[in-house]
């Protein structure tokens, strides 16, 4: 006894799609580079906006506002930095204008005008918080196994 076989259409190769593939070394080199700038662009923004929430208050105390801000973008720059670039040493791209900028924030300028001042927990604990943040999420790069090819 045979079962009802439901109608199945043949096609030729030549009207298959071409199998996906990776997308071309130029384009994929473009992508990257685009990457690189947009996270090194963001490390400059997401530390100017720490800089500026550094001295918000509530009731007259500081909060600690833009300590969890230096955490959480920092872990997603430096995610976003290696995703977009595809290397490992990408996280350094959002952390050397990051640095810098808290650096230039710490010093005072010849008219007496001074970012971050020494005595204000919340840009210290932010300079700690962000620092061993990018040092954390660097490291872990540098211990995770190397991805296996397919096929190799």
């Amino acid at each position: 006894m045979t079962l009802p076989a439901a109608p199945v259409t043949v096609l030729d190769d030549q009207d298959a799609p071409p199998p996906a593939g990776p997308p071309p070394r130029f384009l994929d080199l473009g992508l990257r580079l685009v990457g690189g700038v947009v996270v090194v662009v963001a490390g400059v923004l997401t530390g100017v906006l720490e800089l500026l929430l550094a001295t918000v208050r509530v009731g007259g105390y500081l909060i600690g506002v833009s300590v969890l801000l230096a955490i959480g973008a920092n872990i997603a720059l430096s995610w976003f930095a290696y995703e977009a670039v595809g290397r490992r040493w990408a996280v350094a791209l959002p952390a050397v204008p990051w640095f810098a900028l808290m650096a230039v924030a710490a010093v005072r300028t010849s008219e007496g005008d001074l970012l971050l001042a020494g005595d204000n927990w919340v840009g210290l604990a932010m300079i700690v918080a962000g620092a061993m943040t990018f040092a954390v999420m660097g490291f872990r790069q540098i211990l995770a196994p190397q991805p296996q090819l397919l096929g190799g």
